[in-house]
């Protein structure tokens, strides 16, 4: 009975990892990682140690990169820390408009933060754009990340 237990908080984590992805409070990533162990410990899935050390350091890895690319992104455009915090205050506000305000509300965030710091339009403009390109990557790369583990939870499940 545990055995089922395990397995469906298994895929339950794998699932909520994928959003968490999308969804700035979640950790996307880490979850998805919690989902493998969940298997693990059930006589359904054996990963090896190597696998779960290699896949828990591309958790931790791709976690830290999250706060790390998007500043780079806004900085590599030329940004300020008006822009890096006016797009972490979009991110936060975008999260309550939903899946288009969570893309646009650090480009808007970093816009405005730049406007206040600089009024330059296109200054502003290109700050903005470097914010949204590094959420972006983030976004990708702790995509790619979950649903690497989630193949692995997958293929493990099914042999």
């Amino acid at each position: 009975m545990s055995d089922y237990i395990l397995l469906v908080l298994g895929i339950l984590f794998m699932l909520i990892g994928i959003i968490g992805c999308l969804v700035p409070v979640l950790p996307g990533p880490p979850l998805s990682f919690l989902g493998l162990i969940f298997l693990h410990l059930t006589r359904f899935g054996q990963f090896s140690a190597s696998t779960l050390v290699i896949l828990g350091s591309i958790s931790v890895i791709v976690t830290l990169l999250d706060y790390i690319v998007p500043v780079w992104g806004t900085k590599k455009f030329g940004g300020s820390k008006y822009g890096t915090k006016g797009a972490t205050v979009g991110l936060i506000v975008g999260f309550f408009l939903g899946p288009m305000g969570i893309v646009l509300g650090p480009l808007i965030g970093a816009f405005i933060g730049e406007m206040i710091f600089k009024d330059d339009l296109s200054y502003a403009f290109k700050a903005g754009f470097g914010s949204l390109l590094g959420f972006l990557a983030s976004v990708g790369l702790k995509l790619a990340a979950s649903f690497v583990m989630t193949f692995y939870f997958v293929k493990e499940l099914i042999s």
